[in-house]
């Protein structure tokens, strides 16, 4: 029942927006195909983007898949972004990319650490850290300056588990819906898990990216486009996803139900996409203030330079009207 009050909510608001003939449109993915993806597929999969007349390709990302440069090179017409921070970039660069939608409004990195190790945020700075190089580059710069981490307690992350499963003394960084989950099934225990948003990382994550001139010379498709990522996600988290996921594990073979299901379970549970201004003004949500303040902060981390004109690198107009919040009943 909720995608069928879903789809006829869609077609009422767009009724003013929706292309007059199908128009072909290519969303670029940031990894390989996961549950944190999965409003997308479920845009495809229940007909959403064609109801608003969009024949939408999902073109999935990967280790050896850089889709933001194809995005760049006009290859594809739309980009699943990390955070802000990639907007920022963009911006010192003086490339017009903009970011049209948030999906999340935390991102789902995370420290783990072994049972009883830490029982707050602050208590990982008596931890050896495993960060990877991007991650020591961008969010641990953050902790360094607004919690006193340190570079010495910081070791380099390889994405193998073992050093941390080796020794209690030890956290790393995961996925909230990954490496926990995977833990708990290979080590046998259940390990804690910090999430950087909760304790101030407060970017968006999961945006919808799109080149300046794509707004302005095709408004109404951009419109179509994130309105049916919104029901998509609403959809896929409180109504039928199977085909959905069905995609998903074709795009992606390593991906399994039991991962899809944990992975659902901990957005909601955590508040990913559904959380702060999105509980009221819809998901995909972004505001000047969130921005502003996660700006000041990679400023003061010295991630991102000092007066950098940031205000093309986002675009509110799509978003915040309440669409589809009633799905999440």
């Amino acid at each position: 029942m909720k995608n069928l009050i879903a789809m006829s909510s869609f077609t009422a608001l767009c009724a003013t927006t929706a292309l007059a003939d199908t128009t072909d449109v290519s969303f670029g993915t940031n990894w390989l195909a996961q549950a944190e993806h999965g409003g997308f597929y479920q845009a495809v999969a229940d007909g959403t983007y064609a109801e608003c007349g969009l024949n939408v390709s999902i073109v999935q990302g990967g280790p050896q898949v850089n889709n933001r440069a194809l995005l760049l090179a006009g290859r594809i017409d739309y980009h699943m972004g990390g955070d802000l921070t990639g907007v920022f970039n963009a911006a010192e660069e003086n490339i017009p990319v903009v970011a049209v939608a948030a999906m999340f409004q935390k991102i789902p990195q995370v420290l783990i650490t072994h049972p009883g190790a830490a029982t707050s945020f602050e208590d990982l700075k008596d931890l050896t850290l495993l960060i990877g190089d991007n991650g020591y580059q961008g969010f641990y710069q953050w902790m360094i300056a607004s919690y006193g981490f340190t570079a010495e307690q910081r070791q380099p992350y390889t994405f193998n588990p073992a050093p941390f499963l080796a020794d209690e003394t030890m956290a790393m960084q995961g996925y909230l819906s990954s490496e926990p989950y995977l833990i708990e099934k290979e080590a046998g225990f259940t390990p804690e898990v910090f999430l950087i948003a909760d304790a101030g990382y407060s970017t968006y994550a999961t945006t919808i990216e799109t080149m300046a001139d794509t707004i302005a010379n095709k408004p109404d498709e951009v419109t179509c486009f994130v309105e049916g990522s919104i029901l998509g996600w609403y959809n896929y988290l409180y109504g039928d996803n199977a085909a959905a996921n069905a995609m998903i594990m074709a795009d992606n073979p390593e991906m399994t139900q039991d991962k899809i299901d944990y992975g659902i379970s901990k957005m909601i549970e955590a508040g990913i996409v559904i959380s702060g201004d999105a509980e009221t003004m819809g998901i995909g949500v972004m505001t000047d203030e969130k921005i502003a303040d996660f700006y000041d902060k990679m400023v003061d981390a010295g991630v991102i330079s000092a007066g950098l004109d940031y205000s093309a690198t986002y675009s509110t107009a799509f978003v915040g009207n309440g669409l589809g919040v009633e799905l999440a009943d």
